[in-house]
């Protein structure tokens, strides 16, 4: 197949009517579509957003979530209320044939009707899945671990959490009592961090209500390979953020890694051994897999290769952004540094996506993603948190304000906006829930008992 030769930022624009399939509902897949629905002209193009979800997470406010701060339905946005003026199909591309400009998807009605997959084609193609958890060969982690990437798993754990304390406060055995209130996550990235800082403030709160466990019954490690957490706030706050977990006897074990979590013991590479019904994993993402099914160009760590126009380097009518690309990063002083796979940058670049995919269509020049890395916000539970933006280093509470501020401005829509600064208002105003809905996650599990079948055990 011979390929057209392209001038310096323009690529040939397709026949009228083009249509552009964004493959992922997340951060780039939803704003790069809700941009071009409104700049495209009537009959410019139509826009197909294939999504495993009818919803985009906005992942920062999952801790909050799962702590009870902020009720799980404000924490997504319905991509068909927020993008009336494309198809949205709920499913996932197994695989990617560019040269031929097909995906091929797995849909809810493909499974239903038995056909398996079905295969579509495109005219310019937005590959934007984001990542998934990065797991490691640790014997039992399969069978026990708890991830904290979808809204599902933030309230799985909050359940589990609660569970964990009700199973405690009705055994005699210490054994069990003392395994189900240890909590161990690993990873001390934003979201190991963030989530632990948020159920440990919640759990502490709530065992007020339990008349035989106290707060410092509850045992809460944090355990990270490397000599540091939270990178993104700098070294020094870094420090802090230890500091103040510990102040909280949180056992934060540094240089340490998760060596096994069989038989509900997690053993650490120090040696030490923690009895545990709760071993939560948020030890960093990779690669979607649809990456690798497709014909598309990968970088070493298996992300799209892309151009500073966020073109897939190599191939005509291919965009990426977000997690799942390579993007060099035009402001950094090391020649070759990428963007880091953040939201910051990850909205950021989908609105130069959107208007460089018009402007392809339109041949107009394409213009280079710049943005210069603002700095990063992180919650260590209520009223506590760290901050480094713009040079400047805060901790306590106003960087816990700047925290909310930044990520309510953030979060999309004016609903969704409204609707989390309206239950942030009551919560200071009215005491915390402390109700576990565990039952959600087995939804029939009192009618299979009625018909005769088994109660699901708790994992």
């Amino acid at each position: 197949m011979v390929k057209a030769e392209i001038s310096p930022g323009t690529t040939p624009a397709p026949t009228p009517g083009a249509r552009i399939l964004v493959v992922g509902g997340g951060y780039v897949g939803m704003y790069t579509a809700l941009r071009l629905q409104r700049k495209l002209k009537n009959g410019e193009a139509e826009i197909i957003v294939v999504s495993p979800e009818p919803y985009m997470t906005y992942q920062p406010f999952l801790p909050e979530a799962a702590a009870g701060n902020i009720s799980p339905r404000h924490v997504v946005v319905p991509l068909r209320r927020v993008l009336e003026k494309c198809t949205i199909i709920i499913g996932e591309a197994t695989a990617i044939d560019h040269a031929r400009r097909t995906a091929t998807l797995k849909t809810l009605a493909s499974e239903e009707d038995g056909t398996g997959t079905v295969e579509i084609t495109y005219d310019e193609l937005v590959l934007a899945p984001g990542s998934v958890s990065r797991t490691l060969p640790v014997p039992g982690l399969a069978e026990h671990g708890i991830g904290f990437k979808t809204v599902e798993e933030a309230i799985g754990l909050r359940n589990h959490v609660i569970e964990q304390m009700d199973i405690a406060s009705s055994t005699r055995d210490p054994a069990i009592r003392d395994a189900a209130l240890t909590f161990v996550f690993v990873g001390g990235g934003y979201a190991g961090v963030e989530a632990l800082a948020e159920l440990e403030d919640m759990a502490r709160y709530a065992s007020r209500y339990y008349h035989n466990i106290k707060a410092d019954d509850l045992k809460w490690i944090l355990v990270e390979a490397t000599g540091r957490i939270l990178p993104e706030v700098g070294a020094e706050m870094g420090v802090y953020a230890v500091r103040e977990l510990r102040a909280r006897n949180i056992d934060v074990r540094l240089d340490t890694r998760l060596d096994s979590c069989e038989d509900r013991v997690a053993v650490l590479s120090d040696g030490a051994r923690f009895p545990t019904r709760t071993v939560v994993w948020t030890a960093g993402v990779k690669p979607h897999p649809i990456l690798a099914a497709s014909d598309l160009p990968l970088d070493a760590r298996g992300r799209l290769r892309c151009t500073a126009r966020l073109s897939v380097d190599g191939a005509e009518h291919a965009w990426s952004a977000g997690d799942a690309a390579a993007v060099p990063d035009l402001t950094a002083d090391e020649p070759g540094k990428e963007c880091a796979p953040n939201a910051q940058h990850a909205v950021r670049q989908a609105g130069v996506l959107a208007a460089n995919i018009l402007a392809s269509l339109r041949g107009e020049p394409l213009q280079d993603y710049r943005h210069a890395y603002a700095g990063s916000v992180a919650s260590l539970g209520l009223h506590k948190g760290v901050a480094h933006i713009y040079g400047r280093k805060l901790k306590g509470f106003p960087a816990w304000l700047m925290h909310r501020v930044y990520h309510l401005s953030r979060v999309p829509t004016f609903n969704r906006k409204a609707r989390v600064l309206a239950e942030w208002t009551l919560s200071g105003l009215f005491k915390r829930e402390i109700v576990s809905l565990g039952s959600l996650e087995h939804p029939r599990a009192e009618f299979e008992l009625a018909a005769g079948g088994e109660r699901p055990k708790d994992t």
